[in-house]
């Protein structure tokens, strides 16, 4: 669970950091990794 909250947060960074730079198609990207890490963490909880 602590590795996939570290990679989350890694995702979240990476993803303001794009937004900032406008790169746009590299944000979103961040956006569906942030997504999928959610969505891991949300099995593990309810496992």
């Amino acid at each position: 669970m602590k590795e996939l909250i570290k990679q989350y947060e890694t995702a979240k960074k990476k993803s303001l950091k794009f937004m900032q730079n406008g790169q746009l198609h590299a944000y979103f990207d961040a956006l569906i990794e942030m997504n999928y890490y959610k969505k891991q963490m949300q099995l593990v909880i309810a496992n």
